[in-house]
């Protein structure tokens, strides 16, 4: 059973941008497919809208009765109204997608802004980290660099190789003497 975890952003930023690139080459031929479609709905409505005025007409001169007549001004007018309803309709439809569509954009903006601010703070933390990395070692170079001068300067204090070993000659023997007894010295 694995367990689902919600992805890094870095994971959402790679997911992201690999959309955004996909859909850049389907854009333009998704647009004129949704224009297709929207202004064939559009005629659609249009052509029966049209239908109904139509037969509205025809049935005029065969009304006679005025309450009949009354029917039917209402029903045109109520076709008046209908027809401005659905070009609202379309364009709060519009408006809709385009609230939907900004909603996706915004999300994945977010994700993009959030995975920048993390690599920046990831470039400062490594940054820090380096500009102290430089301090130890210019401050270790220093170091060496005055210890280096102080042996050149002070020769005399630095003691020769051959006059160390000699000191520790020295020093044996005065240990080894120390150590036998006074009787057979």
């Amino acid at each position: 059973c694995a367990t689902s975890h919600p992805p890094t952003p870095q994971a959402a930023f790679a997911h992201l941008a690999l959309a955004f690139r996909c859909d850049v080459f389907t854009l333009r031929q998704r647009v004129q497919v949704e224009k297709r479609a929207r202004d064939a709905a559009e005629e659609n409505i249009q052509e029966e809208l049209g239908q109904c005025q139509a037969a509205l007409e025809r049935l005029g001169p065969s009304c006679t009765d005025t309450g009949c007549k009354e029917t039917l001004e209402q029903l045109q007018h109520s076709l008046v109204v209908l027809a401005a309803a659905v070009k609202r309709a379309t364009s709060a439809a519009e408006n809709l997608g385009a609230v939907h569509q900004e909603a996706r954009m915004s999300r994945a903006a977010e994700v993009m802004v959030q995975h920048v601010e993390n690599l920046k703070r990831h470039h400062r933390r490594e940054h820090a980290e380096l500009e102290e990395m430089k301090r130890l070692i210019q401050q270790n170079s220093r170091n060496r660099q005055l210890a280096e001068t102080q042996d050149n300067a002070e020769p005399r204090l630095k003691p020769h190789p051959l006059m160390r070993t000699f000191q520790q000659g020295s020093a044996r023997r005065r240990v080894s003497i120390a150590v036998i007894p006074k009787q057979l010295l």
